[in-house]
């Protein structure tokens, strides 16, 4: 049986694409023509310029609440949208369950309304996208790029070298045909990858020597990070990517995958990451404060300042709408510090 075959076959099975189906609507992606159409409250206040075709979004997963280092990521890509005069979506990132916690998803959404963020057309939640998925991976198969993988994570770390997100897989399950219960890797061989971040500059990478072949399917049926983000980016028309400099190394893995899936890539620009006193990254698993709807000016305010806007002194004490007004018509790219991450109170 061939691989494109193979697939279809497993994936009628497929305990996510059944949960898909039983629990929850395919969510409709909105067309990027139509979304362009709906007003927000912040999104047409920019600079006289601009590129009406822009589409940017922020991302978040549902594994708590949102912290300082979120704010930065959002601001950063919120900015981006509306000085461009473009789009900004919403897209929540729930296809790790294990991770995720009960009420995450509407505690993001009821905190970023409460800092005055205004996204356009409805909210994308990638555990109603699995049919997306599931055709993206058949269209891999299909061209031959798929093998399913028996080796554990100990077997692995113990042949492989370190790259920059982890261990390189080494192969050794290449020509495997697809299974269920198994993990599915694309084959990266011969893939080089460049790119220009907007803010990181040029970088280039041999995808197998510092990746090697990558998991696009788990072993317990759930969707792989960098399929779903691909996918969803190029279904909504997103045309640059503003997210943190933790997530730079996630970037030639995607844009190969856009390349196999016959999608555009769009522009990258990683901001720095937020530390905290000790020099970690700010995040959930090192117990980041959650954000304070009732300080919302303040800690607008100190996002802007992290991401080098003149913020005038004061401002802070005005209503969010006014602090959003006055970023709107202030944001420079330009005077984003081009450092991969910085203190909080630097």
């Amino acid at each position: 049986m061939g691989q494109a075959r193979r697939l279809r076959a497993l994936k009628a099975a497929s305990p996510l694409a059944l949960a898909a189906r039983r629990h929850y609507p395919i969510a409709r992606m909105s067309s990027p023509d139509a979304a362009a159409n709906t007003s927000t409250q912040h999104g047409r206040r920019g600079a006289a310029d601009g590129d009406p075709g822009y589409c940017g979004r922020f991302a978040p997963s549902p594994t708590g609440p949102l912290h300082f280092g979120s704010l930065v990521t959002a601001v950063g890509s919120y900015l981006q949208a509306r000085s461009n005069r473009g789009r900004w979506l919403v897209r929540i990132e729930d296809i790790d369950p294990p991770r995720e916690q009960p009420g995450a998803a509407a505690d993001i959404l009821r905190t970023l309304e409460l800092f005055g963020f205004a996204w356009d057309g409805e909210v994308v939640y990638q555990s109603r996208r699995g049919e997306a998925y599931l055709a993206a991976l058949e269209r891999l198969a299909a061209a031959g790029m798929l093998y399913a993988c028996t080796c554990s994570r100990k077997e692995i770390a113990a042949v492989a070298s370190l790259g920059p997100v982890g261990h390189v897989y080494p192969g050794r399950c290449r020509g495997r045909p697809l299974a269920e219960r198994q993990a599915w890797r694309v084959l990266t061989a011969g893939s080089r990858i460049r790119f220009r971040d907007l803010l990181q500059g040029e970088s280039e990478w041999d995808l197998e020597a510092s990746y090697g072949d990558f998991v696009v399917r788990r072993a317990d049926g759930l969707f792989a990070y960098h399929l779903a983000s691909v996918v969803d980016d190029a279904a909504a028309g997103v045309t640059e990517v503003v997210r943190g400099h933790d997530l730079l190394a996630c970037t030639p893995p995607q844009i190969h995958l856009q390349r196999l899936l016959g999608h555009s890539t769009p522009r990258y620009m990683h901001l720095p990451i937020a530390l905290n006193a000790q020099g970690q990254k700010l995040s959930k698993q090192n117990h980041a404060r959650p954000l304070d709807p009732r300080r919302a000016p303040q800690q607008l305010a100190a996002a802007l300042r992290f991401l080098g806007q003149p913020v005038p002194a004061g401002l802070e004490q005005a209503s969010v709408a006014e602090l959003w007004q006055w970023a709107v018509a202030h944001w420079s790219a330009d005077a984003i510090p081009r450092a991969a991450a910085l203190p909080v109170d630097r």
